[in-house]
């Protein structure tokens, strides 16, 4: 007989079926539905002695995914994860450990089918080679698991006819030579859940993997990402640091675009987590920010590591946590009581006097991060106040000085001028930290004695002058990974009979041995790679941290993207409607408009006579009507109204009412203007390249600094696109989702999934919930206004061009309205943006406002900045050991601290101790 018929009704499918024919078999194929963990869990002993295994699975997606092997590997891990991992885990550890052993010896025996060939794969079949040569196929509706073969109620027909088995090798041998191997991160995965366990903080011998037991379960690692190489290896750095001197004081300036708040933010949980495991103090860990970016670092903590933070409101004067609710009592006093482990401050609270600042200065702290560091700088210019330092530099001074740890992060360290570096450096110096550039008569605090010395201009061959420049600060064995500086470092310190925690030594260079002056004298004589020994040995080198994107990408680290820059008519596809369009590279604006923008100034000029405000006041309606009609329309009713506009930039905050009658009539004469317009240019603009320009088959992110600009557009959106499912990614409680004329509010999770699913082809999205926002699905983006901040727009086109994106170039298009301050700015940053690979690494973070009334000074600024960071690279601040992939892979961390264990921690308030 060929057919045989089996019901698990009737009989046990695993034993008077599979396990029978599998006993002795030469070859199993198999078609075997979705992949599991329980995979090969009832026939596994009776697997591993069959010489040919080969199981074809499905994973549900989606084929671009398929076509990059990290994307794949984090797609069948995200999915694994989708389910609850701890408790998964321990119920089924033996299930992952048979499953690691088998996949040990027969990896390429599984491989994964991709939707485009097969969509879901429901069809299961195999076909078993019997001991005596004989084949045997079978069709069932079960799948390669414990449950399909002993549990559910399954059916399944048994074929021994030659053309029976033929059809299903048929089937099978296209779906296998269709599919892809399964990924070695899946199989790694399987390993480590299979000796997973949750331990305490005793049990971690080695402080270096304390960040990684905290966060290889985490919102990031769960979603099978990771962090990369240069940001674990930046962790390794701090620990290296707090191995050294007890207190980590650390500069990273890594290139924009290569994930500092992430560093950071890793840096600071293992900074938390390293002081509860030696039961020290639990002291406050502030973060402080940008205003406009400390609702990015409370997202990027919570969405992406898993860490809650509370931000500090500075309107309501109270503390609220990542969904924008109230956890504290409200005051400026409350700004001390920080109910959770880190807090999050905005930096224009400290570029002027408040009491918030004093009650913060009354604080001792475990841990202060300032990011966009390079604000706390001296006074530019030839006045009475040149060279003296701004309110943020004088505050971080002040604060650092009562901190343990101390990180600084900026992609742009320098300015104008090498000087500047030494702003950082001297906060970094203060308090515990002068071991940073040593006593008070050491040459480096004088940027202008060792300049010099730093960009290789002048030789340092007298023993005599390098011993003074190496005596204070005096480097620590472990300060370098250089064996020759090591054992020099040693020499002096056994001469000299100083400890590790002796940071400089006022004895003469004559008390050193022979040997060790013999030592030093060939280390100022030898090179390497043209660099001398204080190039590679000085303070700057130890306490900043700076990588380069074409470093990494020369090292296989990074991808490569082009960018392709819109408007361009050398890329349109249709020149006529193009030029209907645009005027160069600005959108063509009507007469009302024109007026409107009059009007805009003419409002600003009126806020100027109050005497305050300056440039930052003068240009805010300004950019509102530039962002968008709908929000310079929603800006100046609200005024009008009498309520109270609160705008925030980098540096300062203000909240803005009308107080004269020529404030009111300029307002009401711009709102009629606006009234006048039918239709907001820029919408036009987005929808052509949509449509025309055939962006919409890439996908799209459409990107604006103001809320009011990002609901007009995705409003917009969603009336000419019903069947489109749109996205609308802003602040907290603020994000929603569109559909078929209607929309509800959605969680930022939910929408990232969709847009990962490739369910959702058009984002919009603030810069509120830029950060952690990976969006590599999409291919193109839409910037529709202009933030004076280059570096916004790096973070911006960050959301794409990063890994795992299928296009070798994606295409970025920037809309700002002819005869306008925008296209002013736009026109000077496109001249200095020839590089598609790499469009903002040499720019400003910040146009500032004084800059744009002159056009000649705006180009004249930007200039001057790039030729001082062109000057810049004679520091050589090589930090390429700490990009390189560690030894231990995270995501290989098989103990795990608990997170509730780990919440509690992370959720202990300022005024609470051990």
């Amino acid at each position: 007989m060929t057919i045989r018929r089996f019901s698990s009704r009737t009989h046990r499918l695993d034993s008077s079926f599979l396990l029978e024919h599998l006993k002795g078999a030469r070859s199993y194929k198999r078609i075997a539905g979705y992949f599991t963990s329980s995979l090969f869990e009832v026939a596994n002993e009776l697997l591993e002695a069959i010489p040919e295994v080969k199981i074809v699975c499905n994973v549900d997606i989606h084929p671009d995914d398929l076509k990059v092997a990290q994307l794949r590997e984090s797609k069948m891990i995200g999915r694994w994860n989708e389910q609850g991992l701890e408790a998964e885990a321990l119920l089924n550890r033996e299930r992952y450990r048979r499953l690691d052993a088998f996949l040990a010896r027969h990896g390429q025996a599984v491989r994964v089918a991709p939707d485009s060939i097969c969509g879901f794969l429901h069809g299961k079949a195999g076909v078993i080679e019997l001991a005596d040569g004989r084949k045997l196929g079978f069709i069932g509706s079960m799948n390669e698991t414990r449950s399909g073969w002993q549990r559910h109620y399954e059916i399944l027909w048994e074929d021994e006819s030659a053309e029976g088995v033929a059809w299903i090798e048929e089937e099978f041998d296209f779906l296998w030579n269709a599919a892809r191997p399964l990924p070695e991160a899946v199989i790694r995965e399987a390993r480590r859940r299979g000796y997973r366990r949750e331990v305490v903080f005793d049990e971690i011998d080695d402080d270096e993997d304390l960040a990684p037991a905290a966060l290889v379960e985490s919102p990031l690692y769960r979603e099978g990402l990771s962090l990369q190489p240069w940001q674990q290896g930046f962790i390794t750095e701090c620990l290296r640091h707090y191995h050294n001197h007890t207190i980590v004081r650390l500069l990273l300036a890594d290139e924009v675009g290569l994930g500092k708040t992430l560093s950071l933010g890793t840096a600071a949980l293992a900074l938390c987590l390293l002081s509860d495991k030696e039961q020290k103090a639990r002291r406050p860990v502030v973060i402080f920010a940008p205003a406009t970016l400390c609702e990015q670092w409370q997202t990027e903590m919570i969405d992406k590591l898993g860490i809650p933070c509370a931000r500090w409101d500075t309107q309501k004067k109270v503390w609220l946590d990542y969904d924008g609710r109230t956890i504290s009592a409200a005051g400026r006093e409350q700004i001390a009581k920080c109910p959770l482990r880190i807090g999050i401050v905005s930096t224009g609270l400290m570029m002027r006097d408040s009491l918030e600042k004093q009650h913060l200065l009354g604080l001792r702290y475990g841990l202060v991060i300032l990011d966009e560091a390079h604000k706390a700088r001296s006074r530019q210019g030839f006045g009475r106040d040149a060279g003296t330092p701004n309110e943020l530099l004088a505050f971080m001074r002040e604060i650092s000085a009562r901190a343990d740890h101390v990180l600084l992060g900026t992609a742009t360290p320098i300015q104008t001028r090498s000087e500047d570096l030494w702003d950082l450096m001297g906060i970094l110096h203060q308090g515990k930290g002068q071991f940073v550039l040593g006593n008070d008569f050491a040459k480096w605090h004088r940027p202008r004695e060792v300049l010099p010395i730093l960009a290789g201009e002048q030789e340092v061959i007298e023993p005599s002058f390098a011993w003074e420049l190496l005596r204070s600060p005096l480097p620590v064995v472990d300060s370098t990974q250089e064996p020759r500086a090591r054992r020099l470092y040693s020499a002096i310190r056994q001469d000299l009979g100083l400890t590790s925690d002796d940071w400089q030594t006022a004895k003469p260079f004559t008390d050193l041995t022979e040997d060790a002056r013999e030592v030093l004298e060939d280390e100022l004589h030898r090179e390497m790679a043209g660099a001398t020994f204080f190039q590679r040995e000085n303070p700057l080198v130890r306490h900043i941290v700076l990588r380069k994107r074409t470093t990494l990408e020369d090292a296989g680290l990074l991808t490569k993207v082009g960018v392709d820059v819109h408007p361009d008519s050398s890329l349109a596809k249709e020149i006529h409607l193009f030029n209907a369009l645009f005027e160069g590279k600005a959108l063509r604006t009507s007469e009302d408009f024109r007026q409107a923008y009059i009007e805009a100034r003419n409002f600003g000029k009126a806020l100027a006579k109050r005497g305050k405000g300056g440039g930052f006041m003068k240009n805010l309606m300004a950019q509102r009507i530039c962002s968008s009609i709908a929000a310079g329309l929603s800006t100046a009713r609200m005024l009008l109204e009498g309520r109270t506009v609160h705008e925030e930039e980098d540096e300062q905050e203000v909240d803005l009412t009308l107080e004269t009658g020529e404030e009111r009539t300029v307002l009401q004469r711009l709102i009629d203007r606006l009234e006048r317009i039918e239709k907001d240019p820029k919408l036009s603009a987005v929808i052509h390249y949509l449509e025309r320009e055939k962006w919409l088959d890439h996908g799209v992110i459409i990107f604006s600094q103001y809320y009011d600009t990002a609901k007009w557009v995705a409003d917009a959106l969603a009336d000419r696109y019903p069947d489109e499912a749109i996205g609308l990614y802003a602040g907290a409680g603020r994000s929603r989702l569109y559909q078929k004329g209607d929309s509800v509010f959605s969680e930022r999770e939910i929408l990232k999934k969709m847009v990962a699913e490739h369910e959702i082809r058009i984002m919009v999205a603030t810069d509120a919930a830029c950060e952690g926002l990976n969006l590599q699905t999409l291919g193109t983006l839409i910037n529709i206004d202009l933030p004076w901040n280059p570096t916004r727009l790096e973070q911006r086109i960050g959301r794409i061009k990063r890994f795992g994106q299928v296009r070798e170039k994606v295409d970025m298009l920037n809309l700002v309205n002819e005869q306008t301050v925008d296209e002013t700015v736009y026109e000077r940053l496109s001249e200095r943006m020839r590089d598609r690979y790499n469009l903002f690494g040499s720019l400003p973070d910040t146009i500032k406002d004084e800059w744009i009334d002159d056009i000649e000074t705006l180009g004249e600024k930007m200039d001057e900045y790039i030729n001082a960071q062109k000057e810049a690279t004679g520091f050589d601040l090589r930090y390429t050991t700490t990009m390189q992939p560690s030894e231990k892979d995270w995501r290989d961390c098989s103990d795990v601290l608990s997170r509730r264990d780990f919440a509690q921690l992370m959720s202990t308030g300022w005024g609470a101790s051990r």
